[in-house]
């Protein structure tokens, strides 16, 4: 279950303004019953500022109210509260130096797999520049003769979703009909 934002100025909150057990809040904030009982006996926390979790939407004066008065009730944190998991950004994508060595794999699969694919739609896929894909399909990259093509979902560079989606619209683009790929064709293109 998660937790509210900052769970133990959260937590002060609630010890100093309800009259909630310290279950109830250890539940709802994500700490130990106990470590809720030094915050209400001032040991942890001192001089921590509360934060009202009703006036940051993570939860409701009515829910409040209800967990009052139901002392085995937990509260529980709005929907509204709990960010979202994936965000696209826009911009650069950020490659860590462990996996950076294996763009121009990537780049070889993508070139000899789908054709069809841009050079700006390879570049954007991958987080990678012109230059190097052209290196790479001229054979010029300082890194050659070992380059072996993998897939770059194998490799971690891209997610499947996004690499369908490219390929759909370079198809779309160029008036392709578009081919449906079973299971059994997309996994045995990951694991070569």
């Amino acid at each position: 279950m998660p937790a509210p934002l900052m769970p133990k100025a959260t937590a002060v909150w609630l010890v100093e303004n309800t009259s909630l057990t310290f279950d109830q809040i250890a539940d709802f904030c994500g700490l130990h019953p106990l470590e809720v009982q030094a915050i209400a006996d001032g040991e942890v926390a001192v001089q921590m500022q509360g934060l009202d979790p009703v006036a940051n939407g993570q939860t409701t004066t009515e829910e409040i109210e209800r967990c009052q008065a139901d002392p085995e009730a937990r509260l529980k944190l709005s929907d509204r509260a709990v960010p979202q998991q994936f965000v696209k950004h826009k911009g650069p994508r950020y490659t860590p130096i462990s996996k950076r060595q294996d763009k121009p794999d990537a780049i070889m699969y993508l070139l000899r797999s789908h054709p069809e694919l841009s050079e700006g739609q390879i570049s954007k896929l991958i987080g990678t520049t012109k230059p190097t894909i052209a290196a790479v399909r001229d054979r010029t990259h300082w890194n050659s003769p070992n380059i072996k093509p993998r897939h770059p979902v194998s490799v971690g560079l891209c997610t499947m979703e996004e690499l369908d989606r490219a390929v759909t619209r370079a198809r779309r683009l160029r008036g392709e009909p578009e081919r449906q790929e079973t299971d059994s064709e997309a996994s045995e293109q990951v694991e070569t």
